[in-house]
């Protein structure tokens, strides 16, 4: 059985919900997921704006820990700690388990397909986390897209109707300056479809990127077969 180490530093049943079905898609009953989840991390950041020395610190002794208990692989589920992750990739194929961001791809599939994105977020500390992680792999392809700010403030904490039409009225405000919207938190993938049905524009979230990374992740370390 394969183990699979889920580290979150917030955590919602929606968010829960949302990656364990990605990876089930792509992983089916081939593995067993545990859990790491430490809030205080991204209060911090939420508090001082960035990750900070101490925050960084918990959220390393959590892919310590996980990496200690034997998983196969790690996937980051939280987007503000984007640089942090990117900080340990050498540790991580030093000591042969791979530690996978859950909105890499998905950054990277945006540069791809648009020169006009959109970045949605509720919290600031995602914003320029995810930007930045889009500008460095469209530089990676060579391609230089502009990107739009849609941060929604204060609706972070919306029951989920709430939240869908505050989302919809952001993406509406930016639609007419984007070819593309990217969704910077992984909890709010479930209305995805719903903003990209309402807008006309196709709309990207993380979770199911995150998933597919994973079990390349996998693949690539022998531990799943292609």
């Amino acid at each position: 059985m394969i183990k699979i180490g889920l580290v979150y530093t917030g955590v919602t049943p929606q968010l829960i919900d949302i990656v364990e079905s990605e990876l089930d898609k792509e992983l089916g009953d081939k593995v067993k997921y545990i859990s790491y989840k430490d809030p205080t991390i991204i209060a911090e950041a939420r508090e001082n704006g960035y990750v900070t020395k101490a925050a960084a610190t918990r959220l390393f002794s959590l892919y310590l820990k996980a990496i200690e208990e034997g998983v196969d692989a790690i996937l980051n589920i939280c987007s503000s700690v984007g640089e942090a992750v990117d900080s340990v990739q050498d540790m991580s194929k030093y000591l042969g388990v791979p530690i996978v961001r859950i909105d890499e791809e998905m950054c990277r599939d945006a540069a791809r397909k648009s020169n006009r994105i959109g970045v949605i977020a509720t919290l600031a500390t995602t914003m320029e986390p995810t930007k930045q992680t889009i500008l460095r792999t469209a530089r990676e392809i060579g391609q230089h897209p502009q990107l739009v700010d849609g941060l929604i403030e204060g609706a972070f904490d919306l029951d989920e109707e709430e939240f869908k039409q505050v989302m919809l009225s952001k993406a509406e405000e930016l639609k007419n300056q984007v070819d593309l919207f990217v969704f910077c938190q992984g909890s709010m993938a479930y209305c995805d479809s719903y903003i990209q049905e309402k807008t006309g524009i196709e709309t990207l979230s993380s979770p199911k990127y995150g998933a597919r990374a994973l079990k390349q992740a996998l693949i690539n370390t022998g531990k799943l077969e292609g």
